[in-house]
């Protein structure tokens, strides 16, 4: 479980095919303070440290499978070696939830279609799956490439969020484009609402 309060900004050191996708990303992260089979939230997508090193800087490895690949951005754009990527360690018991709760398991992928500076900040707009844009409301959370964010406006399937600087400079969305592919996970508790609506509708 994660907060979608990025901790670090990592990159993509090496891309393996070995059955599954595997990938060796950098990081600042101490990682002797990481076991073997902890959570990482890589880009929102919750992954598997498989192995860990700190030569000739600090690395460890996760394993993509093909299903995380099929629902991911990952399979839009693919990983490459250089790539930055949002990191957060997944939630203690007794951390601060600064973000909203947010579990790693990304629902969908949404397109960047319009960026638009305002002031310092930038305004972004988004297509949603429309199997997915119902769970999006005005003033509710999203967490796109694993930040949790704060949705301004919504019609039909497209939805739009604000970037302040700070956001912008502490994470990887000083690197998005339009056209590009962002991983995508609704809010859980809209998720139930709309489920519960659904029985009593019923």
């Amino acid at each position: 479980m994660f907060t979608g309060i990025i901790t670090d900004i990592g990159k993509i050191l090496e891309v393996e095919e070995r059955g599954d996708l595997r990938a060796r990303i950098g990081t600042s992260y101490d990682v002797s303070g990481i076991d073997i089979g902890a959570s990482i939230a890589c880009d929102g997508v919750c992954l598997t440290v498989v192995a860990l090193g700190a030569s000739p800087q600090n690395w460890f490895d996760v394993d993509i499978s093909a299903e995380t690949v099929s629902k991911t951005a990952i399979g839009k754009q693919g990983w490459a070696a250089g790539k930055r990527l949002n990191l957060e360690r997944s939630l203690k018991v007794g951390d601060e939830l600064g973000g909203h709760i947010v579990s790693g398991h990304v629902d969908g992928v949404a397109e960047v279609i319009a960026m638009v500076r305002e002031g310092d900040s930038t305004r972004v707009s988004f297509r949603a799956p429309e199997a997915l844009a119902r769970f999006i409301a005005p003033k509710g959370s999203v967490a796109l490439n694993g930040t949790s964010l704060t949705v301004n406006e919504v019609a039909g399937d497209t939805f739009g969020i604000n970037l302040i600087p700070h956001t912008q400079e502490v994470t990887t969305w000083g690197d998005v484009a339009v056209g590009d592919w962002i991983n995508l996970e609704i809010d859980t508790l809209a998720r139930y609402v709309a489920r519960m609506r659904e029985f009593d509708a019923a």
